[in-house]
């Protein structure tokens, strides 16, 4: 599946990339979704950061979430839903592959920037999907990119009610 950084994102679909990114902003700690050994889910919270055109998870060494992705990159990362039920902003998830950096030269310039507790695991964001769900007026929207392709988006009506006495 091909894959891209945050930054071929933006560039590729600039509207909807600052979307997402606001809605990551809304909210500190988000839900990370990544695969344990044997092949079953793990959920568990994290912080992103959006910098230097990248999407990029941190981690504590050797987290459980951190092992996961060293075994096994596919994760799905899905912002904070929020206080209530309004979802006013929508619910946004991205989701690929996660690369462990190791360069010193990245990690040097990561941790001038923000300053992470230390040490820990530095993960750069290859994106597979990014998808956006929304109501708008009616209608829920759902909206997905992936490398490559317009964003597409798809309308959904709320069933009708059904006739009396059915």
């Amino acid at each position: 599946m091909t894959s891209s950084s945050w930054e071929e994102f933006h560039t590729a679909e600039p509207d909807f990339a600052e979307t997402v990114r606001a809605r990551f902003g809304q909210y500190k700690h988000h839900v990370l979704a990544t695969l344990r050994k044997d092949g079953s889910p793990r959920v568990t919270g994290l912080e992103v950061d959006f910098r230097f055109g990248e999407l990029w998870l941190g981690m504590m060494p050797n987290s459980r979430k951190a092992l996961d992705l060293r075994r096994d990159p596919r994760f799905a990362v899905h912002a904070n839903p929020g206080p209530d039920a309004d979802m006013t902003d929508g619910d946004v998830r991205v989701s690929g592959r996660a690369v462990e950096v190791t360069d010193p030269d990245v990690l040097a310039r990561f941790v001038e920037e923000v300053n992470p507790p230390q040490p820990f695991h530095l993960f750069r964001t290859e994106i597979q999907e990014v998808v956006r769900v929304s109501v708008e007026g009616e209608e829920l929207a759902v909206r997905t990119w992936r490398p490559g392709k317009p964003v597409r988006t798809i309308l959904l009506r709320g069933e009708a009610e059904a006739p009396e006495g059915s």
